[in-house]
């Protein structure tokens, strides 16, 4: 069989080969290519910071009181007195179940319902 040649003359060939159909250099479109993309990160979501607020704010029969008494004598102070006065307040509580006999169970679940009760009279506000 008899091989088949085809010949292009030089003259049918019309440009370069550097140069693509859209007539750019083949070297811009290699650049164009060889950049990568970009990645978009999308940042984490700004969660918003808890609020530290007292829930039993103006709850309570002595809430307007504890809450003028804490603007007069200012935060830092007002707690101390109120530390000072939680702590004295559990220690009658500790000596009144002393005094009738009741063990450290039962101690703690009357210093959990004085704070149930300071909270629903105001006292915590």
């Amino acid at each position: 069989m008899a091989a088949a040649t085809t010949s292009v003359s030089a003259s049918a060939f019309l440009g370069s080969w550097g140069n693509s159909i859209a007539g750019e250099e083949h070297s811009t479109m290699l650049q164009a290519k060889v950049a990568p993309p970009q990645v978009r990160v999308a940042p984490r979501p700004v969660r918003p910071r808890p609020m530290m607020k007292n829930v039993n704010e103006g709850k309570g029969i002595f809430a307007p009181l504890v809450v003028v008494t804490r603007n007069i004598v200012g935060k830092k102070r007002f707690n101390q007195l109120r530390g000072k006065a939680i702590a004295l307040h559990s220690q009658v509580i500790t000596e009144f179940c002393k005094s009738i006999g009741a063990d450290s169970k039962q101690r703690q679940g009357l210093i959990r319902l004085a704070k149930k009760n300071g909270e629903w009279l105001g006292f915590l506000a």
